[in-house]
């Protein structure tokens, strides 16, 4: 069933070819494919393990940096952990065919909104080989085919999963040109991803905020825009000790390379002095590097001086922006300047605050008490997901199975003609 394609547009077509067969399977169907790609991915966890200390190798002699490089490594626990989230996305519930609206029509034509597949969804992102597993998922759960562009930093890893994959579709007997790869035509392959309206419908970048960018003002075909995360945590004048250090930690160091780690915390002044000595020497031992204003640098000699790039920095590193703010309208001014509108969180034990911090915030995500770390699909229970979206149009936040599918109204008359 394989075609070797000569070109960007035969591949495109034949993932839009492909599209109306996946469109057309039932659950079941899409349940057992997504276990065989699981079992494959386990199966072939060395091969994958090894294509990708070959894109280590190469990102350390191009140093790309320690952030990316964590991003794109792959070992064995992190092979069967997307083995895992595949049979996770395996056993969600079907979006396809959900009645979203229903009515009938003073006539008696009878009226349905229905949930169905997009098509082709497009994907261009960089140095995360994850998410060539996890959108090839969710688009196959959704009934969508898929074409991708993961960047050279993660070529041979990608290369090696989409093998992996359309081998475990064809031994199924299911169509393998569902998912397709262009990062072998380079640049000139994402270029075309851009411009193929009328073959992929949906598009959604992955990964800096320069390359989102890039596809928001390049891209002819309909863009779902993944934001950058400069993240916010502002410590409220009544947050608790205890709370407000574990918390910054956990949202700073826990994996501080993705999206939704804290970037900039902000500290109410009432609170500065009980809160900052701990929370600065907590993050010190574990290996943060503090830039901080002048009030946060005499809480402690080792606070590196912010400068003004820093409030709009997405470090992706173990490095952490702190401000004193005056009070909360300041921390909500400062975050309407800086976010990027992805998610913010506040710790407090006053109500009213919680309650104006969530009415006011413009995030995609907005928390009160917990981490930002939970900012995620899997932790939102749904299963691997596709990004976060910070747009307003279509879907915000953390996207799903359901965000993968459009709709489409049907109609059933008996004769009715319009008068």
């Amino acid at each position: 069933m394989t075609v070797i394609a000569a070109s960007v547009d035969e591949r495109l077509r034949l993932a839009k070819d492909a599209a109306r067969e996946i469109g057309l399977l039932d659950s079941a169907r899409k349940t057992a494919l997504l276990h065989a790609i699981a079992d494959a991915l386990e199966t072939a966890s060395s091969e994958i393990v090894a294509a990708n200390a070959e894109d280590l190798d190469r990102g350390r002699d191009d140093a790309i940096g320690d952030a990316l490089l964590d991003r794109l490594r792959l070992d064995d626990t992190r092979v069967a952990a997307l083995a895992a989230a595949v049979r996770d996305v395996a056993e969600l519930p079907d979006p396809v065919g959900r009645v979203l609206d229903r009515r009938t029509l003073p006539n008696g034509l009878q009226l349905e909104k229905v949930a169905v597949p997009f098509g082709v969804v497009g994907s261009i992102y960089e140095a995360r080989p994850n998410v060539t597993v996890d959108i090839a998922s969710l688009a196959l759960r959704s009934g969508n085919a898929v074409v991708l562009r993961g960047g050279s930093a993660a070529q041979s890893s990608n290369a090696t999963l989409v093998r992996v994959m359309r081998d475990a579709l064809s031994n199924l007997g299911v169509n393998p040109e569902a998912i397709q790869s262009v990062d072998d035509f380079g640049r000139d392959g994402a270029k075309a991803l851009m411009n193929a309206r009328g073959l992929v419908d949906v598009l959604v970048p992955r990964g800096s905020a320069g390359l989102i960018e890039t596809v928001v003002t390049e891209s002819i075909v309909p863009v779902i825009e993944t934001g950058a995360g400069v993240v916010h945590v502002y410590l409220d004048a009544t947050a608790r000790d205890d709370w407000a250090r574990d918390i910054v930690l956990n949202a700073k160091t826990q994996r501080p390379s993705v999206c939704n780690a804290v970037e900039t915390v902000l500290v109410h002044r009432d609170a500065a002095d009980r809160l900052l000595p701990e929370l600065l020497a907590s993050l010190f031992d574990a290996g943060v590097t503090v830039h901080g204003d002048t009030d946060t640098r005499s809480h402690d000699a080792r606070v590196v001086p912010a400068t003004d790039e820093d409030w709009s920095l997405e470090y992706g590193t173990l490095d952490l922006a702190v401000r004193v703010v005056n009070d909360l309208d300041d921390a909500l001014a400062h975050i309407r300047r800086y976010s990027t509108h992805h998610t913010e969180s506040i710790i407090t034990a006053d109500s009213a605050a919680a309650d104006r911090f969530l009415a006011e915030v413009d995030s995609a995500v907005v928390l009160v008490n917990a981490s930002t770390r939970f900012t995620d699909g899997g932790e939102f229970g749904f299963g691997a997901e596709v990004g976060i979206s910070t747009q307003k149009l279509h879907a915000r936040g953390p996207m799903g199975l359901a965000e993968l599918t459009s709709t489409k109204w049907l109609g059933r008359g008996d004769g009715q003609v319009r008068a």
